[in-house]
């Protein structure tokens, strides 16, 4: 649900007459934890939809004015709106509504980054947007106040960042078996043998389901579909509309396979994404 994903985004100078988005890399201290810090302010008045397929990254989003309205896999209505929260991995469109009078920033964790910074199973935030208070306690307020009350958004970007790695060193460790076999899958771009993974750990499928759930928020076999699907989608946003050889690089078993995977996780068609 990283909300300015879809944006064009460089630095203040993309329709600044409707919104703004800042961005910052993360310090070295955070690049295994964190993809990227963006700052995002609407400008002027109204309706703004972005739609997110089935994202690998887990959003914080810390927000100073009007809240958005999500929902997952349908159009938002009135009661769907959402202030500061966190969310996990949905196997699904994210479609998110705002309507001139949104501000705020947003962290995107990877998975490894996220299970240690919430310290808490991501199965607890998998298809959900959590209140922030509810994922961070007391912490979530203040920061939510330090943050508000910072006009500048350079200085937004160093107090988050040292919150962050804060956070992260009073956090309890994680075992290496499971941030060995989630990352298997992600570099494998989703192609990885869940059995083999198992069998390498001398774990049963079971088990490895339930730790994949833990730190990722999804089963392994799932999560590996959704790395598959955002390989493919990131090859066709490149211009290659060769469908046929999309499949066969991202280990689908043939075009209609991966047709049938974007209809899971977009709702729509490979070319309507690409377009």
């Amino acid at each position: 649900m990283a909300m300015a994903a879809e944006t064009r985004s460089t630095d203040e100078e993309a329709f600044p007459q409707k919104f703004v988005v800042l961005r910052r890399s993360p310090a070295p201290a955070l690049q295994s934890v964190v993809t990227d810090i963006c700052g995002y302010r609407e400008t002027a008045g109204g309706h703004y939809r972005q739609v997110e397929y089935a994202p690998l990254a887990v959003p914080l989003v810390i927000n100073f004015e009007a809240p958005f309205a999500i929902a997952l896999g349908r159009t938002p209505d009135e009661h769907d709106r959402y202030d500061s929260f966190a969310a996990g991995l949905y196997a699904g469109p994210v479609l998110i509504d705002s309507f001139g009078h949104c501000c705020c920033l947003q962290v995107n964790f990877t998975l490894a980054g996220a299970r240690s910074f919430f310290r808490m199973p991501l199965s607890e935030l998998t298809d959900r947007m959590v209140p922030l208070d509810d994922v961070l306690g007391p912490d979530g307020h203040a920061l939510r106040e330090m943050l508000g009350n910072e006009p500048d958004w350079g200085r937004r970007f160093d107090l988050i960042e040292a919150f962050i790695i804060r956070r992260l060193a009073a956090a309890p460790r994680q075992g290496p078996q499971v941030a060995w076999a989630v990352e298997q899958v992600l570099e494998s771009g989703g192609q990885a043998r869940i059995g083999a993974i198992a069998s390498e750990l001398d774990w049963s499928r079971k088990h490895l389901a339930d730790r994949f759930r833990d730190a990722t928020g999804m089963a392994p076999k799932t999560l590996a579909r959704m790395v598959r699907f955002n390989r493919a989608l990131e090859l066709s946003r490149r211009g290659d509309d060769n469908w046929a050889g999309i499949a066969a690089d991202c280990g689908y078993a043939d075009q209609a396979h991966l047709a049938r995977e974007f209809r899971d996780f977009a709702g729509t068609t490979p070319s309507t994404l690409s377009a």
